[in-house]
This record gives C-alpha cells, structure tokens and sequence, in this order.
C-alpha cells in the first residue's frame, strides 16, 4: 500500500510553480496547464460526469484482452547494437521503445511494471514484458511525454536510479523524478518547442493535446508533450498521448519530413477524442507530419478502452490500404530498422472473426 501511495508522485511544489508560470502552456489563474485550443479540459470535465460511459467501461466482456499470449519476438541486444547507419527500434507493447540513434541507446515511456495503475491488480499487462529490465543495454536517455501511469513508471524509473541515464522530460515532471531517486543534474526538463543537444542527437519537446496528473489532489500540474528526436541522417516524430489538432501539421512543416512517425493509435474512444487520436485521425497525422512510414503504439498491453484489444491494428490496417500509407506492425520485441522497407504483418489477425459486421467494433467506440 505504502508503494501506491509513492506512486502517486510529488507534483510541482511551491518551489517549483515560479518556473513553470513562465511557461506559455501555465494557467496562472487556475494553477494548472492547458491546451493550445480552448475546451479541451472541460470536455474532459463532461466525460467523467458522464455514467452512462462509465458503465459501460466497467462492463466485462468484449474481447479488450487477448484470449491467449500475442506473438512476440526475441530482442538480440547484440545486434541491436550494430550499427548499420538507420536509427533501429524495438516495440515492447503500449507506448513503450527502444530506439538505437547515433549510437545512443534511448528509451521512451518505459512502462515495464505490471500494473499501469496506483490501485493493485488493476490495468494489469496481457502478458511480461519481453525483457527484464536488468536485460536491457545501457540506457543514455530516457524520454517521457506525460505523467500517466501507462507512461511514467515509478518502478522503472527508480531502476535507472543509480545510473548514468539522462532523462529529458516536460516541464514540471522532474519534481517526480527527484522524488524517486534521481538526481536533479540528470533531468532536463523543456517546455514546447525547446531543444536540448546531445552530442549528435537533438530533443525538441513539440505540442500535444492531452492532460496531466497522477491522483484527484491537483488535475494538470505538469505539461504533456510530443518530441522530435533527430540526428545527421534521420528524424522521428513520437506523438505521445494526443487528440487531434493542428499542431501535427505545424510541426511537420517545422520539423519534418520525418523518416518516421510513431503514432498513438489505441484506447480511443468518441467520447475521449478531444484527447486520443481516433484511426482515421492518426493516419491524417501520418501526412500532416509528411512521414515516410507509421508505427501505430498505445496498443496490445493494457485494457484501458472499450474497443476490442486487437482493433488498433486491425483499423489502422484498414486507413494504410485506403490511403497508401506505409504501415510498418512490428510483434512485440520484433527490431524494426528504419529504412523505410520495413513491413510488419498483421499478427494479430487470427484473433478477427472474418464475419462479424462492421457495426460490432463500430459500437465499441461510441
């Protein structure tokens, strides 16, 4: 009980609030952080008033975990590690990567404990990880887009205590941080559109549409975001959590266009799309970021939707071959070399009834 309640983190304090009313995102009235198109908080003010939605959240049923373990790969670190001149990258299920670039090893959201929540044996993963922690390589950097629980771990973090990794992370996020164990000199912390280099790797901390906060104590009390990670040869785009809006588009014509663009695509719903990117909304994304080829994530490890687990992929599938996006599903622990040629299949097709109508999985996310 004592770990839950650590969990929750130590928000932004007094000591911290004159930094971050600085900021452009920072609500100084409300004490909190807002998104660049106004309404955005108080749709999500109307969604958890909403009990019809949480009903049906709560009912069983579904298909919104998988009958029988995904298929996964096995990573080899040891040829993770080769460099073959493409930034590599391995999916470990949800939101969480490894990305190999310029020789860097840089992780992003790690998520590696069993309960994406403060509550135990709730949001509980469909199946282990498929690497212990202590398996993974040396880790240079450690990127976090928000403070949920499905992407700010507090047992993964406070493993790379007595490390030498670098975390970079939005303003407001290294108060948790400091909070677990790690020292402030290894936490940058940037505001939208702030950049920090490092060595031949640069981080630009770019918009998202979300929100913040790890208990019901303080909503928004830290920034959520985006990131462009780029070296000499090549540029990515990680969304993080994010609905729909014109910052994709801004940011392709900034930064992109980009080799390639991991894309949130899972546990959206129509009522929540203010925050979540819908199917149809993240392949529009895919050519406002003016990408060469889509990773969908935020998918296959957690039941945090009402859609059936393997939907994502199945939807997304379906945007690629209306509109010619190159679409690249790995397995969970599969490398994907970014090169542009790589496929991926659709593995989580023999879980998809060829008979049942369009309608059914329409009405999961209504």
């Amino acid at each position: 009980m004592l770990t839950s309640f650590a969990s929750f983190g130590s928000p932004p304090t007094d000591e911290d609030l004159s930094q971050l009313e600085k900021s452009p995102q920072y609500d100084i009235a409300n004490k909190r952080f807002d998104n660049s198109e106004p309404g955005v908080l108080e749709t999500l003010e109307a969604v958890s008033k909403d009990w019809k939605g949480i009903l049906k959240f709560f009912s069983p049923g579904g298909e919104r975990s998988p009958s029988e373990p995904m298929p996964q790969g096995v990573p080899d670190m040891t040829a993770f590690a080769q460099s073959n001149g493409n930034a590599q990258l391995i999916w470990f299920g949800h939101s969480s990567l490894l990305l190999r670039m310029a020789e860097k090893n840089i992780l992003i959201d790690p998520m590696f404990s069993k309960n994406a929540s403060p509550i135990p044996f709730t949001v509980t993963r469909y199946q282990a990880p498929v690497l212990d922690l202590t398996q993974l390589p040396n880790i240079d950097y450690i990127v976090i887009s928000h403070d949920h629980y499905d992407h700010l771990d507090m047992k993964t973090v406070q493993y790379f205590s007595d490390k030498q990794t670098q975390f970079i992370v939005p303003i407001g996020i290294g108060s948790y941080l400091r909070g677990w164990g790690i020292p402030a000199d290894r936490i940058t912390e940037l505001d939208w559109w702030q950049t920090t280099q490092r060595e031949n790797i640069e981080f630009v901390c770019t918009p998202a549409r979300h929100f913040s906060g790890r208990s019901f104590a303080k909503k928004n009390p830290t920034l959520w975001a985006s990131w462009v990670i780029k070296d000499t040869k090549q540029t990515i785009y990680y969304s993080g959590d994010s609905g729909y809006a014109g910052h994709f588009k801004e940011i392709g014509e900034k930064y992109g266009p980009f080799d390639l663009a991991i894309l949130e695509n899972g546990q959206y719903n129509n009522r929540w799309r203010a925050v979540h990117l819908m199917p149809e909304e993240a392949a529009q994304a895919y050519f406002d970021l003016k990408a060469e080829m889509l990773i969908p994530i935020h998918w296959a490890m957690f039941e945090l939707s009402m859609h059936t687990w393997y939907q994502p992929g199945m939807e997304i599938a379906a945007q690629a071959k209306e509109h010619g996006i190159n679409l690249v599903t790995p397995k969970i622990g599969e490398t994907v070399i970014i090169d542009g040629t790589s496929q991926g299949s659709p593995w989580w097709q023999q879980w998809v009834d060829p008979k049942r109508p369009v309608e059914w999985y329409a009405e999961k996310v209504n």
